[in-house]
C-alpha cells in the first residue's frame, strides 16, 4: 500500500487537475453540455492512451538512444522543475484558441492532462515501482482528472478563482520539490555508476 501511494502522489501532482481546471473552463466556455461531455471523454481517453503507450515504449526508446535512467532522471527533473517554476511564478496558465472537434485530444488530453511532467514522472516511477503499479496510478489519476473536469462549474464556484489559483500554486510547489528529488537521485546514481566504472 505504501508503494501505491509513493507512486500515486507524484503522478497526482504531475497531472495537476486543479491547476488545469481553469483552462478547461476557459476552453469549453460557451459550449453546450452535450459537446462538453464528448470533449471530456475524448480528453481522458487520449491522455490515457498516450500516457500508457509512452509508459510501455518509453524505456525502450531511452535504451535505443543510449540514455540511462540516471541521465533521464537528471534531464527529466530539470524539465519538470522548469515547468513547475513557470507555473509557480506566472500569473495565469496560458490558454490557446483551438478547434472544438480536436479540443478533447489537443490541448486537453495532450499536453494539459498527459504532458511532459506526467511522461517523465511515469518513466521514473516505472523504474522504481514496476509497470503494474505505475500504470494503475496513471489510469486512476487521469480518471480523477476527468471526474474533476466533469464537476468543473461546481468546483470553480466552490473554490472561486483565488482558491483555484492557490491550489494550483501548491501543486506546482510540490512538483518543484519532486523535481529536485529526481535531480538529486539522478546525480547520486551517475556518481555511483562513475565510481563502479573506475
Amino acid at each position: 500500500m505504501k508503494d501505491f501511494w509513493l507512486c500515486f502522489v507524484p503522478l497526482f501532482v504531475s497531472v495537476d487537475a486543479i491547476g488545469v481546471l481553469p483552462m478547461f473552463l476557459g476552453l469549453t466556455e460557451g459550449i453546450e453540455k452535450g459537446p462538453v461531455r464528448r470533449i471530456l471523454i475524448q480528453s481522458v481517453l487520449t491522455a490515457m492512451f498516450v500516457a500508457l503507450v509512452f509508459l510501455v515504449g518509453g524505456t525502450a526508446l531511452l535504451r535505443l538512444l543510449g540514455i540511462s535512467i540516471a541521465d533521464f532522471m537528471v534531464a527529466g527533473g530539470i524539465m519538470i522543475f522548469v515547468i513547475a517554476m513557470s507555473d509557480l511564478v506566472s500569473a495565469e496558465k496560458r490558454q490557446r484558441k483551438v478547434d472544438k472537434d480536436s479540443l478533447g485530444a489537443v490541448p486537453l488530453g495532450v499536453p494539459l492532462i498527459a504532458g511532459p511532467a506526467v511522461f517523465t514522472t511515469s518513466i521514473l516511477l516505472l523504474n522504481s515501482y514496476g509497470a503494474f503499479m505505475t500504470a494503475v496510478s496513471l489510469v486512476l489519476n487521469i480518471l480523477i482528472a476527468g471526474g474533476i473536469f466533469s464537476f468543473a462549474p461546481q468546483i470553480n464556484s466552490l473554490l472561486g478563482k483565488t482558491g483555484s489559483k492557490i491550489i494550483s500554486k501548491i501543486a506546482s510547489l510540490l512538483l518543484t520539490a519532486i523535481a529536485i528529488m529526481m535531480i538529486r537521485r539522478g546525480i547520486f546514481l551517475l556518481i555511483a555508476q562513475f565510481i563502479q566504472g573506475l
